[in-house]
């Protein structure tokens, strides 16, 4: 069967196709949850090869001469073409995702990045330069959209946090192995130094285009589609090397069920309801969460790190070694993020971090006062940095590099791992899908801001672009200990039953709910929220309609009667 206009217009739209592109079932599949997670989360090494191409190169001379050294604006607007078009391919792959299948997304996403690094690596001017990023971006768009949604469909219960946080591993791996090749390459002459470190990029593109026949299909998807013995199948073999009537398998398969019942129900809820009274706080918090994964800084140390040890007085080879260390660190500090988040509680983590990264920025921004000199024109060329620590003030120096070094050490456990799944846990079923594209919308938002604002702010503020950053973390601390809920050891319904009983952020470690949810009564719960997303009136709590006649408090207790089984002994 083939595509026509009609199902792509279809797909656009966010209406359901029968579609189904069958060229995958001719080839084997491949069933172990790690394998695939790490496969599908390709996508995040291309977004980690695309940060660290720019900043491994923004220094060096072949890339200076042939684009003629960009100024900051320049420079800016170089590096925000990919987080525009990231921002663009987000938004389009979920209809394509839904439409088609996750793999067919991911097969778009392999194929803008190899597109984007061709006219990367055969760039004449900073025109082709700039469309190659921005079509590498829709990829890096559809891969950071789809993988880490994939990864949580096809993952057992008991492994899903770790599942779901390879992504961003994968981010961190990238940025570390590109800043190596980008070492290597800048002892080679001219242009062949930047084309070299963006030609690598298709390598894990082309890896991502050929493994992904081998990958199965979402079961959530094909249950979607009415294809329940392939979901069976899939969970079975992923779950329990195809033991179909293993426990956890029939734990899954029943939750697939559920859910694919309350996303029918809601496919009335509308991108405007996440701002409904009832919706709005969390949205809010989502959207909160992931504007200060950008703001705190972590744009300044990741993608203009050159810049940083340029003011610190290094030049030449010895500001890429310092930098790779950076990376490496980041990599490091991200695994045991995989486990602590489940040990420590999502608050404490948000909050420690925030109060680790406004201590190394003030440091920085300290430390560049005091101990700089101004350069007017520009230092070793570069008129995007004005001010450097002389080497008479090499322990000043050396001071920067360290602060800059413990920033990463307390992002990358903390904010850079946590928000993609907190933002996640916040929405009950009917609002997640809607509620985490905006969310991860506001970060591309802010990422392409940022990109393109930071460099100007090197050459205008100088020392102070890093107390600005140390403010923000200030105020994102705050907003934290005054807003974000802690969802450690809660389920998605108490979660819910959380945010409808208004409770204050900082109380929420202990709180538990009163009647706690379970199996039927859950989804009797969530079908009322359903029934009532249109209403414009608030309830102080959940009221489920059992029984139009009967709308009164003992409505819970109806629902209890009518599904026995469903409530756990007390």
């Amino acid at each position: 069967m083939k595509v026509d206009k009609r199902q792509i217009g279809r797909a656009l739209m966010g209406k359901r196709t029968n579609y189904r592109v069958t060229i995958y079932d001719k080839f084997p599949k491949m069933y172990n949850i790690f394998v695939i997670g790490f496969t599908s989360c390709i996508s995040g090494l291309m977004f980690g090869f695309d940060v660290s191409s720019m900043s491994s190169m923004i220094g060096t001379d072949g890339y200076k001469k042939f684009f003629g050294s960009p100024g900051p604006t320049e420079q800016g607007g170089i590096t925000a073409c990919m987080p525009a078009g990231s921002f663009v391919g987000s938004l389009v792959a979920p209809f394509f995702s839904d439409s088609f299948g996750r793999r067919v997304s991911l097969h778009l996403c392999s194929i803008f990045w190899m597109i984007g690094a061709i006219l990367q690596c055969a760039s004449q001017d900073l025109a082709m330069l700039c469309v190659g990023r921005v079509i590498s971006g829709i990829g890096i768009g559809f891969g950071s959209s789809v993988a880490p949604v994939y990864c949580s469909e096809l993952a057992p219960p008991k492994i899903r946090g770790a599942i779901g946080g390879l992504f961003q591993f994968s981010v961190t791996l990238g940025i570390m192995i590109l800043f190596f090749i980008g070492y290597g390459a800048h002892f080679i002459e001219g242009a062949g130094s930047f084309r070299l470190t963006w030609g690598m990029e298709l390598v894990p593109g082309a890896f991502l285009f050929l493994a992904v026949f081998f990958l199965p299909e979402s079961p959530r998807w094909l249950a979607l589609h009415d294809c329940w013995d392939e979901t069976e199948e899939i969970v079975a073999k992923v779950a329990a090397k195809g033991d179909k009537e293993n426990e956890q398998v029939m734990i899954q398969l029943e939750e697939i069920r559920e859910q694919i019942e309350v996303d029918k129900e809601a496919e009335a809820f509308r991108l405007m309801d996440l701002f409904r009274p009832k919706t709005r706080l969390k949205t809010m918090v989502g959207m909160m969460a992931q504007m200060w994964q950008q703001m705190c800084g972590m744009n300044v140390m990741m993608y203009y790190i050159v810049y940083i040890f340029t003011m610190a007085g290094f030049q030449g080879g010895a500001v890429l070694v310092s930098g790779s260390i950076q990376y490496v660190l980041n990599v490091i500090m991200t695994i045991p993020a995989l486990f602590l988040m489940d040990k420590c509680g999502r608050r404490p983590v948000l909050l420690v971090g925030g109060l680790f990264m406004l201590a190394w920025l003030f440091a920085v921004g300290g430390l560049l006062a005091t101990y700089s000199d101004p350069y007017p024109d520009g230092f070793e060329g570069d008129k995007t940095v004005r001010i450097a620590i002389p080497k008479s003030n090499k322990p000043a120096a050396n001071g920067v590099i360290a602060c800059s070094y413990l920033f990463v050490c307390s992002y990358a456990p903390t904010w850079g791992v946590c928000i993609w799944i907190y933002c996640a846990e916040i929405f009950n079923n009917t609002e997640r899908a809607k509620g985490s594209g905006l969310c991860t919308a506001v970060n591309w938002i802010f990422n392409f801001a940022l990109a393109l604002f930071v460099p100007s702010a090197f050459k205008n503020l100088t020392w102070k672009t890093y107390i600005m950053f140390g403010v923000f973390c200030v105020a994102l601390t705050i907003n934290t200990f005054l807003l974000f809920p802690e969802t450690k050891g809660k389920t998605l319904e108490e979660i819910d039953q959380m945010w409808e009983a208004r409770i204050p952020a900082w109380k929420t470690h202990n709180w538990a709910p009163t009647i706690p949810p379970s199996g039927k009564l859950d989804q009797e719960m969530h079908k009322a929220d359903v029934e009532h997303i249109e209403d414009t009136e608030e309830s102080d709590r959940i009221s489920p309609k059992v029984d139009s006649e009967k709308n009164s408090g003992t409505d819970l207790e109806e629902v209890a009667k009518s599904n026995p089984d469903s409530i756990s002994d007390e």
